[in-house]
């Protein structure tokens, strides 16, 4: 046995690391996605996957060109179209994970008295924020209301409430981790890929792409069909905007 498959095989990051609620997944009951984390500096980091192979129809909904406008909370859109650097972000706890708070400017402008954190600025800031603060929401036990209230309408996310009302858990396991970068991957004012990269209390590093739909004055979750072939293991974030509260 070779030694580079000697390491693999001992290595703990190389088996199955976390379950992710189950925003992403195609059985949207009970079902989870397993991710395969590697620890820093171990394997080889795979190429962030394009917009067409997100399964998403974000990135061919009509409007590409529509002009950014407020949000339904009131706050201020955009014309801007890319972020290449990351933002001076403010972070507060979400249970367990850190996540970006700019209340009057960027979002969340809405936060439930549940908890659940919804609003966000129609610009790439405001889909990167929307991003984080969904997952977070997901992780830390609103995974019910995250199907509820901050999923775009589609067949998945009809499957998914009726899943909810018939009393079927929906919620997944919560990992621990904690942000690490983004990309975005796609921008229009009514449609977003947003990838983010995520550290785990152990040290390693997972990757998740996420679509969005601007949709009632809000990003909403735009949830694919056929599960979440966008999650993927990372060996470090060479490829990615660093970007953490923690």
């Amino acid at each position: 046995m070779s030694q580079s498959t000697s390491t693999t095989e001992s290595n703990p990051f190389t088996k199955p690391g976390f379950i992710i609620a189950a925003a992403l997944v195609v059985a949207l009951i009970a079902a989870t996605v397993v991710i395969f984390l590697l620890p820093k500096g171990q394997g080889n980091a795979q190429a962030a996957p394009s917009p067409a192979e997100s399964g998403s129809s974000a990135t061919s909904s009509p409007g590409a060109s529509a002009v950014a406008g407020k949000s339904v909370c009131g706050l201020p859109g955009s014309k801007e179209t890319a972020l290449g650097a990351a933002p001076k972000s403010k972070w507060e706890l979400l249970g367990s994970t850190a996540v970006p708070t700019e209340p009057s400017t960027v979002g969340p402008g809405t936060v439930g008295t549940d908890g659940l954190r919804s609003c966000f600025a129609q610009s790439p800031t405001g889909a990167l924020y929307a991003t984080a603060n969904i997952w977070a929401s997901s992780f830390n036990g609103y995974a019910k209301q995250v199907y509820l209230r901050l999923a775009a309408d589609s067949p998945t996310r009809d499957k998914a409430v009726q899943a909810i009302q018939e009393g079927k858990d929906v919620g997944g396991t919560s990992p621990k981790v904690q942000f690490a970068g983004f990309i975005i991957h796609s921008y229009t004012p009514t449609a977003a890929v947003v990838e983010l990269a995520f550290k785990s209390a152990d040290g390693g590093y997972g990757a998740i792409s996420t679509s969005l739909l601007w949709e009632g004055g809000d990003w909403k979750l735009d949830m694919p069909a056929a599960g979440g072939g966008a999650v993927r293991p990372i060996s470090d974030l060479s490829s990615f905007i660093p970007w953490a509260g923690v």
